[in-house]
């Protein structure tokens, strides 16, 4: 069954379309790149998805919501499925690594201690973080910090990650091993969506294209 299904959506912002007509699936474990120029709707379509842009026409379906029928008290619910990646990491700059996922696990119902220690270890070093948990994020450098943000992103072991140009702030052999983290996860059976304009990685991670262009969704 697919994760994502949209038909016949229509993304506005601002009461102006940005895009029209988007129809697409994205399955389980599938690695998807969304590409375009700056301003051609893949932030629009990127948020729509976790409910920060509404939907208003068409079928929009996400896990088992609604985005049509979106309820703001289901908002929370739907975005502790998904995990997402900033371009510019929006970490908590006065608190450590430890205490910015902890921060993520109080804020999404987590309430036994020895629990919230094993998942934090267990993302750290997933993300080959464990001996910076204790570092302040301005103590890291940027490459670091997007790996802390990728285990902040996993930490309620979503079933979708959404990663918003990962690589913009980055040097280019930190971007390829952030995209090649991002790729793993996708193996390992968790959707990714990466939005990049950086299409050299598409020929080193080969995965399904999707570009905005003209207010459309060409995939």
């Amino acid at each position: 069954m697919s994760i994502i299904e949209y038909n016949g959506v229509e993304i506005l912002r601002k009461e102006h379309v940005v895009l029209k007509d988007v129809a697409f699936k994205v399955e389980p474990g599938e690695f998807v790149y969304l590409i375009g120029k700056v301003g051609s709707g893949k932030s629009s379509l990127i948020k729509s998805l976790y409910g920060e842009v509404p939907v208003k026409t068409g079928e929009a379906r996400i896990f088992d919501y609604d985005l049509k029928a979106l309820k703001r008290k289901q908002t929370p619910y739907l975005r502790r499925k998904i995990g997402i990646v900033f371009q510019d990491f929006q970490l908590l700059t006065d608190r450590n690594v430890y205490a910015n996922l902890e921060f993520v696990l109080d804020a999404t119902g987590w309430k036994d201690r020895a629990s919230k220690e094993q998942r934090i270890e267990e993302v750290l070093k997933e993300v080959g973080m464990t001996n910076k948990s204790y570092k302040m994020p301005h103590e890291l450098s940027g490459g670091e910090q997007q790996r802390i943000v990728i285990a902040r992103s996993l930490l309620n072991r979503p079933e979708l990650i959404i990663a918003d140009e990962p690589t913009g702030n980055l040097d280019p052999e930190t971007g390829e091993q952030i995209i090649n983290h991002l790729y793993s996860i996708a193996k390992e059976g968790t959707a990714v969506i990466v939005a990049t304009h950086n299409l050299t990685m598409l020929d080193r991670f080969p995965g399904r294209v999707m570009r905005c262009e003209g207010k459309q969704l060409i995939s």
